[in-house]
């Protein structure tokens, strides 16, 4: 069981690109807040987008060793496109409420410390989806 993990090369090629994305994001976010924290791989949103550079790399690898015309293939482009548009249409309408609401409670809360302030960057601008895309798509290129 241990060997398939290692051999897999299209879940190889998925954890690779996850965990680059996710390191470039940690050492920039690490940059602009002057601090180094490992509790910064599991923040969402930012530059670049982890999600998509999995999918991506997961879509590729699945073209490239089981064929686009393969079922595997048609499922996991139908995951990616998925994944790709909660990242920038949910996830970012879900940051845009998360403002409002902060600024709601910002004026009916004054003093008042029962409300938490809400995380307000969870999606993914163009830029940060197209650089995770790249990344996905030269780790598979790479590993496979």
């Amino acid at each position: 069981m241990n060997d398939y993990l290692i051999i897999n090369k299209v879940l190889l090629s998925s954890i690779a690109a996850w965990f680059i994305a996710q390191t470039l994001k940690v050492f920039i976010l690490a940059y602009k807040q002057k601090r180094f924290r490992f509790g910064l791989y599991s923040s969402p949103g930012n530059f670049p987008s982890s999600h998509s550079a999995v999918v991506s790399a997961l879509l590729v690898g699945v073209g490239i060793v089981e064929g686009i015309d393969s079922a595997i293939f048609a499922v996991s482009a139908i995951l990616a496109f998925f994944i790709i548009y909660d990242a920038k249409v949910i996830r970012g309408a879900a940051g845009k409420q998360a403002q409002s609401l902060n600024r709601i409670i910002e004026k009916l809360g004054e003093g008042s410390e029962d409300f938490d302030k809400l995380k307000e960057i969870l999606g993914h601008s163009a830029l940060e989806i197209s650089s995770g895309i790249i990344i996905g798509i030269i780790c598979s290129l790479l590993i496979i």
